[in-house]
């Protein structure tokens, strides 16, 4: 087998805002290594967005911030900077399978960290489907996600990213190719130039 690509992994710190809260304990009971975690997390948008070649190298340090709020998590930063807040809330919420929901999560935070969003002009649909797709391809996928279409291409999370995954099951490398054409600028046409269809008719095709 072919030796690991030497990726160019960021320095990542903690911060925990209440290390007594139950969903804390929860984190640190079932993520007893968390560089190894972030590590895997950093590396599942490394292999399924981008090549060796083309991984990039601007992101220094990844913050992970532990805290009770409402929802899951969400991503902020500057092109360097990146910072991850997990609800603890919600890895309480999910401590009959906290384990794999902290990590899901963090493959999916880890996404936004990474992916190219034709600096903000992508649809939201497809931020986060990508996001998801990682998470997909990770094997991170929870129990109430179901391979069914969304009520448009663009719905967004596991539609999107089940949809994004069907492409790449037809055209190995699909994702890679368009994840690098959306450095820039977006444009639904970026489907036809990466598959060689049209976005409408890839949607209808998937659909039935």
């Amino acid at each position: 087998p072919e030796p690991e690509p030497t990726w160019p992994y960021p320095r990542f710190d903690l911060r925990v805002e209440d290390i007594s809260h139950p969903g804390a304990i929860l984190f640190f009971r079932n993520i007893d290594d968390i560089e190894s975690a972030m590590r895997e997390a950093v590396t599942a948008s490394f292999k399924f967005l981008y090549t060796p070649e083309t991984t990039p190298a601007n992101v220094k340090t990844i913050q992970l911030v532990l805290r009770a709020f409402p929802g899951i998590a969400y991503t902020h930063g500057t092109s360097t900077f990146k910072e991850i807040h997990l609800s603890l809330e919600h890895i309480e919420s999910s401590s009959a399978r906290a384990r794999d929901e902290i990590m899901g999560t963090l493959v999916h935070e880890m996404a936004h960290c990474y992916q190219n969003d034709a600096r903000g002009a992508c649809p939201d649909g497809l931020i986060e489907g990508i996001a998801d797709y990682v998470r997909l391809r990770a094997r991170y996928v929870p129990p109430h996600w179901k391979r069914v279409p969304g009520d448009t291409w663009d719905s967004g999370n596991q539609y999107t990213g089940y949809f994004l995954d069907w492409i790449e099951s037809r055209q190995a490398g699909s994702v890679k190719d368009l994840n690098d054409l959306i450095f820039m600028n977006y444009d639904d046409d970026v489907f036809r130039q990466v598959v060689g269809h049209a976005l409408d008719d890839l949607w209808q095709m998937y659909c039935s």
